[in-house]
């Protein structure tokens, strides 16, 4: 039975140790967070302290493609989130019923998402993958480098932070942002490709709260959530597991005029001024269950060691974020490891010799996986920031650029989806990681449908950048 080292055990680790047994490997996951409670789930995801994993603690909710990743690959997953709490939104709720072709379609089955946090998720992949007989997971445990074999460069093993040395004939890099696989390959003497980049331009803050009963407040625009991003600011509310939800909100890094973000009245009073998310915030209706917290997106990056250009290591790779990153406002990343763990072990099941072969197919394979997002990301964060610094400096906001071959602007798309049920699932499938934009772009239906769309009424604006400033520092202030 061949062996597989996997260092991580958040999403993208726990689905690649499910993916490989499924396939023969024998699996050890080594974690460096302590294990989780052994609690219920919902008290378990309280409680489950994961500094290592600041992410976790942010607003998510599992795209249309992750619930298909988890009802074909591992249905167990997906039934034990629903007898936990998990809500399963169905996005058509939110196509506007008086659109041309709103009436049910077909693939419209396909367009759901799943209410859960990303802890919950995270809970219930580690419960599964640890009933395994051949996964073992090891957690308070670092790595700190990979032995490769003289001859053809090879993995031979993996090091641990306290210098233990495990034989191992595959090593799966799941370390999330930080890519450890780089530093791996550097000490070994392995020439590192050039990683892409682009900045996500956003700083986050989230936070939790429990519904006090068991309707939704008010309906979901998105589908999956409330909100949208604006002009000048980013705020989406997402339902989660157990009567519970999140709400996000987005801005320039270094705004210092919505610092006042970072404090409960702060964001309390920007949370209420967002369209759509006042009746949720109700004394009667939730209460808050966490802190508002702080974190940075990093930059858009296509990891240079997972692509084709890497100089092939055979028996190493990289999965989810330490693959590609592409900035949380799209919610895409726990839909895309999940989708990659098991591309990864379908690809080795078809290609068992590990070998250059193996591992160049490998690195195509994730290259054409995660670089129309990442570009798709890179493009539209590039847009935005423009926009919101614009706005934050008063100066006039930038052109639209429009895309080359006559394609329609991001706006012209939303615009028609308003109106038109064909552009609204087209739109909707790749907001929910079904279809890439360049699968959407060469359906001449949806390109010639944004055409004709009627015009549709806009939807409730958001306060403008000088009221929302003002509203956030007088909660400040009030409440000092």
């Amino acid at each position: 039975m061949p062996t597989a080292i996997i260092a991580g055990g958040s999403v993208a680790g726990l689905a690649s140790a499910l993916a490989l047994s499924g396939i023969g490997y024998r699996v050890l996951v080594l974690e460096r967070a302590p294990q989780p409670p052994t609690c219920s789930m919902d008290e378990a995801t309280s409680r489950w302290e994961r500094p290592t994993v600041p992410q976790g603690l942010q607003s998510h909710t599992l795209t249309s493609l992750g619930v298909r990743v988890l009802r074909e690959r591992a249905p167990q997953v997906l039934a034990a989130a629903r007898a936990a709490g998990a809500l399963t939104l169905d996005l058509t709720q939110a196509l506007p019923a008086d659109a041309i072709d709103s009436a049910r379609e077909a693939r419209d089955s396909e367009l759901v998402a799943l209410g859960i946090r990303r802890s919950s998720l995270e809970i219930l992949l580690h419960r599964t993958v640890g009933d395994l007989a051949d996964v073992t997971i090891r957690h308070d445990t670092t790595v700190a480098g990979l032995e490769l074999a003289p001859k053809g460069r090879r993995v031979r093993a993996l090091i641990t932070g306290k210098g233990e040395r495990i034989p191992a004939d595959i090593v799966v890099d799941a370390t999330g942002r930080r890519a450890l696989s780089r530093r791996w390959l550097r000490y070994a003497g392995i020439p590192v490709a050039t990683d892409r980049t682009s900045p996500s331009g956003l700083a986050g803050h989230a936070r939790f709260y429990r519904l006090k009963g068991d309707a939704l407040p008010g309906p979901l625009n998105r589908g999956h959530g409330v909100g949208d991003v604006f002009g000048h600011y980013a705020g989406v509310l997402h339902p989660g597991d157990n009567h519970t939800f999140s709400i996000a909100l987005g801005s320039l890094p270094g705004d210092r005029a919505l610092h006042g973000l970072r404090t409960g009245p702060g964001f309390t009073e920007a949370a209420r001024a967002t369209p759509g998310i006042a009746p949720w915030l109700e004394d009667s209706v939730s209460s808050p269950i966490s802190p508002v917290r702080a974190i940075s997106s990093p930059p858009n990056t296509l990891w240079g060691p997972a692509g084709p250009e890497q100089c092939p290591v055979p028996g190493l790779f990289q999965v989810g974020d330490a693959a590609c990153i592409t900035n949380p406002l799209f919610g895409r990343g726990m839909s895309l490891a999940l989708d990659h763990a098991f591309k990864l072990a379908d690809l080795l099941a078809g290609q068992p010799d590990i070998d250059i072969a193996q591992r160049q197919a490998a690195a195509r394979m994730t290259h054409e996986l995660f670089l129309p997002w990442y570009q798709q990301s890179a493009a539209s964060d590039q847009l935005r920031i423009a926009r919101w610094r614009a706005a934050v400096n008063n100066t006039p906001a930038p052109a639209v650029p429009r895309p080359g071959g006559g394609l329609p602007t991001t706006e012209e798309i939303v615009s028609a989806a308003r109106s038109d049920g064909t552009v609204w699932r087209g739109l909707t499938r790749m907001l929910m990681t079904l279809s890439t934009p360049a699968e959407l772009f060469r359906d001449d239906k949806f390109l010639a449908r944004i055409k004709q769309a009627p015009a549709a009424p806009e939807p409730s604006p958001a306060p403008g950048r000088d009221e929302l400033v003002r509203r956030v520092i007088m909660a400040e202030r009030t409440h000092a």
